[in-house]
């Protein structure tokens, strides 16, 4: 490219550029500090419909070996760090527990600083269950100090009735995540955010997410790596959880293409990541 007056910028870098290279050509990045720590979600971005990524177990041998702090994030308030972890193992993924987080973790972490030694009323499984007795929760149907909504495999309406009546009668309505819907081998399931939806239209209460894509759930994750927003990136593969909250939150954004959102469908939001790459494999030279 030819000489630029002073004061003015290249144009942003072709998408598939690795900000190395984007800097070696000459295109302004922000002048963001070097990537520290990373996080990264999990569905659609190390794994895909039971597999994993191609590159992605790689992904995580550099990670590990390089000593930088990470997570992995997922909205998926189901399961357990050690659940997860197991999960991953299988697929070839050696990712430690403690390099999980999840938004039932998250949740647990805000009702803790909300209102310590608190009770709840929970429909969800054992991710959340846990997570909550960790921090010293009473699970607990009489009067409790919130009604709290996570991910489960069966939605029982005798349980959201209660909710209901709960929230009528003055507990706060706390939901792990927003997600509508969920990905099942045989299509959609709904999800923590379609029955939010429901109960608030029954009690005129809305709920509040702590999940992606509230920034909440990334200033959370740094928190416990010790890791500061301009020196960490967020990995994702959905413009509407991933990439939003990791911009709300001050991180570099890396949208991949193994999962939900295309390079067409990025272009249609109004806010942009700081990149876009095929796939996590793009990045482990940048360790």
């Amino acid at each position: 490219m030819g000489h630029l007056p002073d004061g003015l910028l290249r144009p942003g870098p072709p998408p598939l550029l690795t900000a190395s290279a984007a800097r070696h050509q000459g295109y302004e990045m922000n002048d963001r500090k070097p990537v520290q720590s990373w996080l990264t979600d999990m569905d659609g971005v190390l794994v895909h419909e039971g597999q994993p990524v191609p590159g992605a177990p790689e992904f995580i041998a550099r990670l590990r070996s390089s000593g930088r702090p990470f997570l992995v994030l997922t909205n998926n308030s189901i399961y357990t760090p050690r659940d997860l972890q197991a999960r991953l193992v299988r697929m070839g993924l050696d990712v430690p527990e403690s390099a999980i987080w999840s938004s039932a973790l998250a949740t647990a972490q805000f009702l803790a600083d909300q209102r310590p030694g608190g009770t709840a009323y929970v429909i969800g499984e054992a991710g959340l269950t846990t997570a909550l007795h960790a921090v010293g929760y009473v699970l607990s149907d009489f009067a409790p100090d919130y009604v709290v909504l996570g991910e489960t495999r069966t939605y029982s309406f005798e349980a959201i009735t209660r909710a209901i009546r709960l929230i009528n009668d003055g507990a706060r309505f706390i939901c792990t995540n927003p997600d509508v819907t969920g990905p099942s081998m045989e299509g959609a399931l709904p999800a923590a955010g379609s029955v939010a939806a429901m109960v608030s239209k029954a009690t005129g209460v809305e709920p509040y997410f702590v999940g992606k894509p509230n920034p909440m759930m990334m200033r959370s994750a740094l928190n416990t790596i010790d890791a500061h927003s301009e020196s960490t990136a967020m990995i994702g593969d959905r413009m509407d959880t991933d990439i939003l909250c990791g911009l709300e939150a001050g991180l570099e954004t890396i949208l991949v293409l193994t999962g939900i959102s295309s390079r067409t469908e990025a272009e249609r939001y109004p806010y942009r990541p700081s990149r876009i790459v095929g796939s996590v494999a793009d990045l482990i030279d940048e360790i």
